[in-house]
């Protein structure tokens, strides 16, 4: 039977089966577990939570009025009194750590967070690959630093994705996979719970790769290259690998399981259709494709971002229209990464958005179609300068004495703000 009580009347032994408000309001990822200690019942009352349901069927009920309980809450250690203040810290942290920054001010924090969590997914893949079973829980912190991360700005997270060359496949794509989920479900106003699962979605997606037959490894690592059939199965092993975990919610074994899944029934494992589809599967789906046309494959061109937007625009009745229309006003109509023609003849590349005028982005010019030569770089808020200049559509760079695109992206990204950051 299920509960509902106050927090000040929770008990040893009981199962907590739902914390009642935000996931920002208590600092435990599972919201389902018996209390065995007191150290963490303390912890439940020094959140931010007022009430909670119990399940009165997997652990105690209240007392009846009057009676006294049979293992009465016992004053927490000094040691876990400090704890309960340093969870009260870091709650307070995760609250007010979310002020909006500009780009340049969020791209130092956004690289320690990809780096820290590129180290944490290294290992729990590592030794997925290994046959171990899979501990979600070691990854789950990356979750909370990149939600934190988008709040604050965004666009540099998945940004800084997208134009750093030295960022292993899997990792690179885990993690931009992740911020995108993050970014699209916080426009979509999902529930603050649903926001945080759907970036756990992101980083978990792909986890089947790790369980492909060893002799199957692809040249360069990339799965993609695989034999279809083979690729494909990833899938599966994955849910099967997520589903033995045994408390994930349903909503992050849905987005590895239909992640594939197409509107119009072309896609895979069970080419459902529609509504058939679950909701975080249909983002899961724009998002994934979005940064696999960003990298491509031995059998794709890698497209640039704004390419890639149009790509998926044509691609018609593959994408959920209403959730493709809010990513694209998520990551912009020219994301950031994007190589631009502009109305002076110039070459530049996005380097951040606007938010009140998604279609006058800010760029760097950086290239002359004119004199066919590299030029000074400088910076161009389109929606705040010379009205005479904008953007006239996806640069063609075919020919041009430049670096390839990945190696150019991460020059004129970097030294964009490096620049920035010295003015």
């Amino acid at each position: 039977m299920l509960k509902q009580i106050p927090v000040a009347e929770l008990q040893l032994g009981m199962f907590v089966h739902k914390f009642e408000g935000g996931w920002f309001d208590h600092p435990f990822w599972k919201a389902k577990f018996l209390i065995e200690d007191a150290d963490r019942l303390a912890a439940i009352k020094a959140s931010r939570v007022r009430s909670v349901v119990i399940d009165t069927e997997k652990g105690r009920d209240l007392a009846p009025s009057g009676a006294t309980p049979t293992e009465p809450f016992a004053p927490p250690s000094p040691p876990a009194a400090a704890r309960i203040r340093s969870i009260r810290q870091r709650t307070a942290v995760q609250l007010t750590a979310t002020t909006p920054v500009s780009m340049a001010q969020e791209l130092e924090t956004a690289g320690a967070i990809a780096e820290k969590a590129r180290e944490r997914l290294n290992r729990a893949f590592i030794a997925a690959r290994l046959g171990k079973a899979l501990d979600v829980r070691k990854v789950e912190p990356v979750v909370s630093d990149i939600l934190a991360s988008v709040r604050r700005n965004p666009q540099a997270f998945s940004g800084l994705m997208r134009c750093k060359l030295k960022n292993e496949a899997v990792f690179r794509h885990a993690l931009s996979v992740s911020a995108l989920m993050v970014a699209l479900a916080d426009r979509l106003k999902l529930p603050a719970q649903d926001i945080h699962n759907c970036g756990l979605a992101g980083l978990l997606l792909d986890i089947g790769v790790n369980y492909l037959p060893q002799a199957s490894d692809p040249p360069g690592g990339d799965y993609r290259n695989l034999e279809a059939r083979v690729w494909q199965s990833h899938v599966l092993l994955g849910h099967r690998a997520l589903r033995n975990d045994g408390d994930l919610p349903q909503l992050v074994l849905d987005a590895c399981l239909f992640h594939h899944e197409r509107m119009d029934g072309r896609g895979f494992p069970q080419a459902c259709q529609g509504e058939e589809i679950p909701l975080v599967a249909r983002m899961a789906a724009i998002c994934d494709t979005f940064d696999f046309h960003l990298t491509g494959s031995d059998r794709t061109q890698a497209l640039d971002p704004a390419a890639a937007i149009a790509a998926m625009r044509a691609d018609e009745g593959a994408f959920d229209a209403e959730i493709l229309r809010a990513f694209i006003e998520t990551v912009g109509f020219y994301p950031v990464g994007s190589f631009v023609a502009l109305s002076s003849k110039k070459l530049a590349m996005v380097i951040d958005e606007d938010r009140k005028d998604p279609m006058r982005p800010v760029v760097q010019a950086f290239y002359s179609f004119e004199t066919g030569e590299r030029i000074r770089p400088y910076r161009i808020a389109l929606a705040h300068g010379n009205d005479n200049e904008r953007i006239t559509g996806i640069a063609d760079l075919t020919g041009l004495d430049l670096p390839d695109h990945a190696q150019l992206r991460e020059l004129v990204f970097l030294s964009a703000y490096r620049n920035h950051a010295e003015a």
